[in-house]
């Protein structure tokens, strides 16, 4: 094993102890202190948060020796593209296949099936989510590609989120907010900037850095939007319930 691999797996192993075991101490101080659990059930959650621990250091493995530089390396090859419109087909795509395979998203869409006891289906916040990554994706290419400052795009996605959430159900503004945060989980935070940061650089950006960051901020509005869209169109379709004005 050579020296720089050592490394990735030490420091990969120092990060999923630094996630796991401050959770492991509070359980046990916890647990002491005011829970009085059964130990079978504290074993149980201590072997949990154990197989945590090791999944977490295999997808943290995995973003350092695949994720990110495959996401650079595309984000380059992106550069080379000259067609705008095929750049934006490109990014739709990627932020439709990344959303979908996100599994914070999946799990906001099944809570909020089982929470409205299926009354809002898993498959339509799941679909309004992907396709809102797909869109910000999109935008946030052709931004790099153009040079078009952040607060341009930023500033009207907020204001129009301003006036859907006065159109909207107010069941699906909670769930819009919701879906703004779990849209920028671990696989589009590693896999989608990298692809920016790649795409920057490919350029010719000066700062890449300054240029290629702020693909997270377009992605965790754009689903704000998408879902809160979607609430418009059931609240035209459907009559309104005292809980849902």
């Amino acid at each position: 094993m050579t020296g720089a691999a050592s490394s990735v797996l030490v420091s990969t192993g120092i990060d999923a102890l630094i996630a796991i075991v401050p959770l492991a101490a509070l359980l046990l101080l916890l647990q002491r202190v005011l829970l009085k659990l059964p130990r079978v059930e504290v074993a149980r959650v201590l072997l949990g948060l154990a197989m945590t621990a090791g999944g977490l250091f295999l997808f943290l493995l995995g973003v350092a020796v695949a994720y990110i530089p495959f996401g650079r390396a595309l984000g380059e090859a992106l550069a080379t593209i000259e067609s705008a419109w095929l750049v934006t087909f490109i990014g739709l795509v990627l932020g439709l296949l990344t959303a979908l395979g996100e599994p914070a998203v999946r799990i906001l869409a099944d809570q909020v099936d089982d929470a409205s006891a299926g009354s809002i289906r898993r498959s339509m916040v799941l679909s309004a989510i992907a396709v809102g990554v797909a869109v910000s994706v999109a935008i946030g290419l052709l931004r790099i590609m153009f040079g078009i400052p952040l607060l341009y795009i930023l500033a009207p996605a907020y204001g129009l989120v301003l006036v859907l959430m006065w159109f909207s159900y107010r069941d699906f503004v909670a769930i819009a907010v919701d879906a703004g945060g779990v849209a920028t989980g671990p696989l589009v935070n590693t896999f989608l900037l990298a692809v920016a940061l790649g795409a920057s650089a490919g350029f010719g950006d000066a700062n890449p850095v300054v240029s290629g960051l702020g693909l997270a901020a377009l992605i965790s509005v754009a689903p704000i939007i998408s879902v809160l869209i979607l609430g418009v169109l059931m609240r035209r379709k459907q009559p309104l319930t005292e809980g849902q004005k």
